[in-house]
């Protein structure tokens, strides 16, 4: 999926997006303002898609939005405008792979519902570190998915309509653990039912994951020193069936299904041809 791809997905969505992923996205925006709302200085949303997230800002912060799709970024801009969104510095047509912004502009970046929809998410969080001033905070609220279970499974089949639906529905979290200088301070996994993680990370040189793995010590010489580890009891089989039970329903039945996003996929396309 290139940028075209996703600027043809998303002209298609625009109309409906707010009453649609918007509705199931809210918790993971309301999650990611609340901990930006505690925060000082200039914040960079990555992805600002129709401007769900800009009336939620405190006052006290200066936002400014970029976004691939022009479609969405008109809806952003007509919210700003009703609502009379002062705090809001700019809204800019903009690839997040190539970010047009000094380093270390802004004292937190965002990037909501984002990842799976670029065609080289290491290059995006590279930008979102280059663009993040240190001690500052980027903070991703994404979709990670996981490879066994019923979701697996539903996943791996939605992951050929990646070009049709705009994202990527199988999309690892290893791919955006990429950046020297992001240290991973927290991980939440959100509503609806897990589908979504929010990750917050703190710039600080040198501390982030991969310069942890590349100081650490090799794998067998720390296991020397380790006392023997008893391998933990298997779940019981009466818990796992009811689990696995639940999370089938509810996930067959709502967002993962194939045939939905088929329905969706084909309506979006009628009205754009109209």
């Amino acid at each position: 999926m290139d940028s075209t791809s996703v600027r043809h997905a998303y002209r298609r969505w625009a109309p409906v997006y707010d009453f649609t992923f918007g509705t199931v996205a809210e918790s993971g925006r309301k999650n990611a303002v609340k901990i930006i709302n505690r925060r000082r200085g200039r914040v960079l949303e990555v992805g600002v898609g129709t401007g769900l997230s800009l009336p939620c800002y405190e006052r006290h912060l200066s936002i400014t939005g970029i976004d691939l799709s022009p479609e969405m970024l008109d809806k952003a801009r007509a919210r700003v405008r009703r609502q009379g969104l002062g705090n809001i510095d700019g809204l800019y047509e903009m690839d997040a792979g190539a970010l047009a912004f000094p380093d270390e502009s802004f004292d937190t970046v965002v990037a909501m519902y984002v990842m799976t929809v670029v065609p080289d998410a290491e290059k995006v969080m590279r930008e979102l570190e280059r663009v993040c001033a240190t001690g500052g905070e980027v903070i991703l609220v994404n979709h990670f998915s996981q490879e066994d279970g019923v979701r697996g499974f539903v996943e791996r089949r939605l992951a050929p309509l990646a070009s049709s639906i705009g994202w990527h529905a199988v999309f690892a979290l290893d791919r955006v653990l990429v950046c020297e200088d992001l240290r991973l301070a927290e991980r939440r996994t959100l509503w609806p039912f897990g589908l979504f993680t929010m990750l917050r990370f703190v710039k600080e040189p040198g501390l982030g994951l991969v310069g942890e793995r590349a100081s650490s010590p090799r794998p067998m010489a720390r296991a020397k020193n380790r006392a023997p580890v008893r391998p933990r009891l298997p779940e019981p089989i009466r818990v796992k069936i009811k689990w696995q039970v639940a999370r089938s329903i509810v996930l067959g039945r709502r967002l993962l299904d194939t045939r939905y996003w088929r329905s969706l996929y084909r309506r979006l396309s009628s009205q754009m041809a109209e």
